[in-house]
């Protein structure tokens, strides 16, 4: 039974998302035709707030080496007869984050 409550919740919640864009669309659609005009009346204002102390984390960032290279290999170029030619092709060697 609690299968079936939580597969109904994900169908609500996918077609309350789907809704939302439909209608966000809807605005987009009619602003841009000139049928919603949208006029700022008054102007906005930050809140003041005041911070103190607090920290900024640090990471420690291991990434994978990227070679990033070429080499030739033979590939048939279209000319009025086809010929065999060595060209640059990129090549790609990735060493695994340790």
């Amino acid at each position: 039974m609690t299968i079936y409550v939580e597969k109904d919740q994900e169908r609500r919640s996918s077609g309350l998302i789907i809704g939302a864009i439909v209608v966000l669309l809807i605005i987009v659609a009619l602003a841009a035709f000139g049928f919603l005009r949208v006029t700022q009346t008054r102007q906005a204002e930050l809140p003041a707030v005041k911070v103190q102390g607090g920290q900024v984390p640090a990471y420690d960032v291991k990434t994978a080496d990227v070679d990033v290279g070429s080499k030739k290999v033979p590939v048939d170029v279209p000319k009025v007869s086809m010929t065999q030619t060595k060209v640059p092709v990129p090549t790609v060697h990735v060493e695994k984050a340790k």
